[in-house]
């Protein structure tokens, strides 16, 4: 296990040391434009900086989630972490559900930040995807360290197994720090609407956790994985668990299924919405949220959005005279015929708590490149 008097890579140590040097001595000014415009904006965000007690001499593990910056599976995981004493714990996580959206970045969009209040962390909350966070928070902009030793993303609401994996931005989030070239876990719930209880987050960070140690003590002995990210899902009752297994990618996935509903009353405010990916699901977050100060921050950070999209004209974009049907989307179970005992679903509904692992690599397996070849070849004699 870590403990608290461990010594960094020496390296890591001396980055740590320039980049909080540089923040308290800024350099001269230059004449270039372009230079005091780079600056000014990176005073914007510094001067927006919750204060934090940084220790250079503890890794760091940065947190963030699918479900939002105010979700239980978050708060509980942090706690868990914080209260051992032994990490930096640095959070960037999205402002609201961000579930599904895959490894999607908010592009040409400004997105917000601002700090976030989470007892012995270090936190911003972000109006954009888990992928955003995590590409945001490794680009230096942000916190005092150069890099996380390693990227936790959890504990999301739900499980995560089979091809749901390519639509999860939990799983993505993970991945994209992989791609970055830090370690990283994503975690997940198997939570059941209508018998869950939301201490059943508190319990899986608690099960979590010693596999969390026991990574960091890897990454810290350069013994850790290397090209791929773990994928955790625990089962409901997270105490109750038969133990950790390894389990391979099934087949498993939801079903989409389309609902027709009916039509706003008022069609521009309708019309409107539909250009907003997601935002009526923020505002129904705004109507929610318990937390006063939440909801003032989420209410301002839509009305800059609003802002933004009258700015550009998207709303304006719409044929009044056209017609337009709503639907919504809704995720069905479906059954599964594959019988693996070692595969994640199998694993997860025989009380075990699954590990996926996740990998980045581009080969490919034998016998999928030997049909592809076979078949380009057919392909391209018929052609000729």
């Amino acid at each position: 296990m870590t403990t608290p008097g461990m010594k960094l890579p020496p390296g890591l140590v001396s980055n740590l040391q320039d980049v909080l040097k540089k923040k308290g001595n800024p350099a001269p000014e230059e004449n270039d434009d372009k230079s005091n415009n780079k600056k000014d904006d990176e005073s914007a965000v510094q001067s927006s900086a919750p204060v934090d007690d940084f220790d250079p001499s503890k890794p760091v593990i940065f947190v963030t989630n699918s479900d939002g910056i105010d979700s239980p599976g978050l708060i509980f995981l942090i706690e868990a972490l914080v209260s051992q004493g032994l990490y930096n714990v640095s959070v960037c996580a999205p402002q609201v559900d961000k579930s599904l959206s895959g490894h999607s970045y908010t592009f040409q969009e400004s997105i917000a930040v601002s700090p976030a209040e989470i007892k012995g962390a270090t936190a911003y909350e972000v109006s954009g995807t888990p992928v955003d966070c995590v590409s945001l928070a490794l680009s230096g902009a942000l916190f005092a360290w150069s890099k996380p030793q390693l990227v936790i993303v959890g504990v999301n609401k739900g499980p995560i197994c089979g091809n749901d994996m390519f639509s999860s931005s939990a799983v993505a989030g993970a991945r994209q720090a992989l791609i970055s070239g830090i370690p990283s876990l994503s975690i997940s719930l198997n939570w059941k609407k209508g018998e869950s209880q939301e201490n059943e987050f508190k319990d899986a960070a608690s099960v979590c956790l010693p596999v969390i140690n026991a990574a960091m003590k890897d990454v810290e002995s350069g013994t850790f994985l290397k090209s791929s990210s773990l994928h955790i899902t625990l089962p409901s009752s997270p105490l109750e668990n038969k133990g950790f297994k390894l389990t391979k990618q099934s087949l498993w996935r939801s079903k989409p299924v389309w609902q027709a509903i009916a039509a706003n009353r008022n069609p521009s405010a309708a019309r409107f919405m539909s250009n907003q990916p997601g935002m009526g699901l923020q505002l129904a977050q705004l109507g929610r949220d318990a937390s006063a100060a939440g909801a003032a921050r989420r209410l301002n950070s839509q009305k800059k959005s609003l802002e933004v999209v009258e700015s550009v004209g998207v709303s304006g974009k719409v044929d009044p005279n056209k017609t337009v049907k709503y639907f919504r989307l809704e995720f069905q179970d479906t059954p599964q015929e594959e019988t693996d005992e070692n595969l994640d679903f199998r694993a997860l509904l025989s009380g075990f708590v699954s590990v996926t692992p996740i990998s980045v690599s581009h080969m490919i397996e034998p016998d999928i490149e030997k049909a592809a070849s076979e078949w380009i070849t057919a392909a391209l004699e018929t052609d000729n």
